[in-house]
């Protein structure tokens, strides 16, 4: 009986390890890409493939069978080509390359950060900040004038100020220098965002979507502070919500993540859309014209 049973694990236990395998790699592909714009292709290409299969199978088609079983020689090829922003991004996780060279310098940067936003805020100026991580964002932009000068409040102030010649789009922000000026970021494909949001955030949830950035937006109608990143936005947060976040997210020492750790951030964190977060201000403001502003520009309106 014992050798039976013996016998029995020994041809079973490299079935369950596959099973298992692939279970856990579906699960976590599943979870990687939900909340994505590729989401939406998979939800789609399911459907209609699991209807192919079910009626290819019970009626027996043996030509669309075979049409079914040459199509799946190709399935890898096509998933390249739809989730190329998102393996672009997991891929330069992994990677793990540093964007500053110490703490320090990752601290100076980001106030930088908050004191042009908050200069900014309190004039109503709207702005569209990004700052660089592991991936070019100029491979993601369109347009954007080359500028390489230091990061300061300054000269962001001066970027931004209405009716300046580059006030109108993104900044793209390298390190502690201002590496480009006036860039029309991707806006985002959600449909299920509020109504209020303007094209500056839509831009900044579009960008955050496809790279690794993290963008700060401050809007030209309330005056209101927010930050995305991962496709995530929250709105009307204070300077100090601010400055957290992006300690949180920029300042790392030691850059020792581990293999658990990464595969959360690309997991659970990214399991559901945040919900977009209103401030009072931009509450009162819903109904009223969105983020729009006087400026005629295909990406700040």
């Amino acid at each position: 009986m014992w050798l039976k049973l013996k016998n029995l694990i020994d041809s079973s236990w490299r079935p369950g390890l596959e099973i298992l395998i692939l279970t856990v790699g579906i699960y976590y592909a599943l979870r990687f890409i939900r909340g994505t714009r590729g989401w939406a292709v998979v939800t789609g290409f399911l459907v209609v493939f699991l209807t192919f299969v079910l009626v290819t199978f019970f009626l027996e088609l043996e030509v669309l069978r075979w049409l079914l079983v040459s199509f799946l020689a190709f399935f890898s090829v096509s998933v390249v080509v739809i989730f190329q922003p998102e393996l672009r991004r997991m891929l330069a996780e992994l990677g793990n390359l540093p964007m500053f060279a110490t703490a320090r310098e990752q601290r100076e940067s980001i106030e930088v950060i908050i004191q042009t936003v908050e200069r900014l805020s309190d004039v109503r100026i709207g702005a569209l900040i990004a700052i660089e991580q592991s991936i070019h964002l100029q491979e993601a932009v369109e347009s954007g004038i080359s500028v390489n000068c230091d990061a300061t409040p300054e000269m962001l102030e001066t970027i931004f100020f209405p009716n300046n010649a580059i006030h109108d789009g993104g900044v793209i922000i390298k390190g502690d220098k201002i590496a480009f000026a006036a860039c029309i970021f991707p806006l985002t494909q959600r449909q299920d965002l509020n109504k209020s949001l303007g094209t500056r955030h839509r831009a900044a949830i579009g960008l955050s979507e496809e790279t690794d950035a993290v963008v700060v937006v401050v809007s030209e109608e309330t005056g209101a502070i927010s930050y995305a990143y991962k496709g995530n936005l929250t709105r009307g947060v204070t300077l100090e919500a601010l400055r957290s976040f992006l300690t949180s997210v920029l300042v790392t020492p030691a850059k020792s993540r581990n293999w658990i750790e990464f595969l959360r951030s690309w997991t659970v964190d990214r399991v559901k859309p945040a919900p977009v977060v209103l401030s009072k201000a931009d509450a009162d403001a819903a109904s009223s014209p969105s983020d729009t502003g006087t400026s005629h520009s295909p990406l700040v309106k």
